[in-house]
């Protein structure tokens, strides 16, 4: 017994991907990036509280700008948080704050990175292993190499949209990109 009628079956077309359906309002947008927007902004400024305030502050921003087409939301929400993490730095440079641990909460406490979902703890081990290792390369990265890398391949943002987000011209968003995949290749190799 068949539950389609092969004549109600339409032909594949094997040549164009299948249409992806974006957020449909600006919330949902904004709830599905917040993770990867944390983690970015946490790469940066290297404080937890600071990363989770920059990502607020972009996003806040980013709803002034409700009415622009949902295609637009992505590049112009990386560069709002961009530019916000740079004003932080510069604000953190005249305070010291590069001076305190990296990668630890208010009490000292290193950040736990375990995924709630997965209940197998040698999984959770690996993961939060494999996080900190990525996160130390990445950490160890110049901030526009981290930048291209993060915005290019995490983000999976195009060319010209990362060069418009950066502030540079194409050339440079792939020569940054090419010498972090080098230097990430070389950190990570005995990892894989």
């Amino acid at each position: 017994m068949l539950l389609l009628a092969p004549a109600k079956l339409a032909p594949v077309n094997v040549e164009s991907p299948p249409p992806t359906t974006g957020p449909a309002t600006l919330e949902e947008f904004l709830r599905a990036i917040e993770a990867r927007a944390f983690r970015f902004a946490e790469l940066a400024l290297r404080q937890r509280d600071d990363a989770l305030d920059a990502v607020q502050d972009a996003m806040l921003k980013m709803l002034g700008y409700r009415d622009r087409p949902a295609s637009e939301w992505s590049p112009l929400f990386w560069s709002i948080l961009r530019n916000r993490i740079t004003d932080m730095q510069r604000r953190g440079l005249l305070r010291l704050r590069w001076l305190l641990p990296g990668s630890s909460d208010r009490d000292g406490e290193p950040l736990d990175w375990a995924d709630d979902a997965s209940p197998d703890p040698s999984r959770q081990h690996d993961g939060r292993e494999a996080w900190t290792r990525i996160a130390t390369a990445l950490r160890a990265l110049p901030a526009r190499q981290r930048e291209a890398f993060t915005l290019r391949v995490l983000e999976e943002l195009d060319v010209a949209a990362t060069a418009r987000i950066m502030g540079c011209s194409e050339g440079s968003v792939k020569t940054h990109l090419s010498r972090a995949r080098a230097a990430l290749q070389a950190q990570l190799e005995d990892f894989r």
